[in-house]
């Protein structure tokens, strides 16, 4: 068995108690932290003379698996070193910051003497989500105007990978 799909979790007004404290961890909701997909934040070469902005932006309030995030990242970096080599620079402008809670539930003949149902049903930490809200950049690329369709056509190319409804800005 996989992940849940996204539409599971996707919704923004659910509560989030993903607290986790390092330093006084018997504050912590959240015992242990699921580990991080999302590791690279920043790619490409930062240079003074960029004159292109284009951001990817959220027109509505969603919750994006940090897998999700990093498919998106990888498909629009793919992109741009083919398009413009050493000419961009890409960065993931969210972190993952919310916990993602499962309670497990066996399926299958005799499972209902294995598990007690619903009873306190807080779940355990399975993976790492970003919430965004209306108007939250999630990815920003900067370049020159004269590979602005190849910057546009990056972000299109993230945008497919990510539920919700995002806009383009450009500056």
């Amino acid at each position: 068995m996989g992940i849940r799909p996204g539409r599971a979790i996707r919704d923004a007004d659910k509560v989030a108690w993903t607290r986790f404290s390092k330093s006084k961890p018997r504050k912590s909701f959240i015992k242990s932290m699921p580990h991080a997909d999302l590791h690279q934040y920043r790619m490409g070469v930062m240079k003074p003379d960029f004159d292109c902005v284009m951001t990817l932006r959220s027109e509505e309030a969603v919750i994006l698996r940090d897998n999700a995030i990093e498919s998106a990242r990888q498909s629009s970096n793919k992109h741009l070193e083919k398009t413009a080599p050493g000419a961009y620079y890409l960065m993931v402008r969210v972190y993952p910051h919310h916990i993602i809670r499962e309670n497990k539930m066996i399926a299958g003949a005799g499972a209902d003497r294995l598990q007690k149902g619903m009873r306190q049903a807080f779940g355990r930490p399975m993976d790492r989500a970003a919430r965004l809200g209306v108007g939250t950049p999630l990815f920003t690329v900067y370049g020159y105007k004269a590979n602005a369709e190849h910057l546009k056509l990056a972000l299109i190319r993230a945008k497919r990978k990510l539920s919700g409804k995002y806009r383009i800005v450009a500056k």
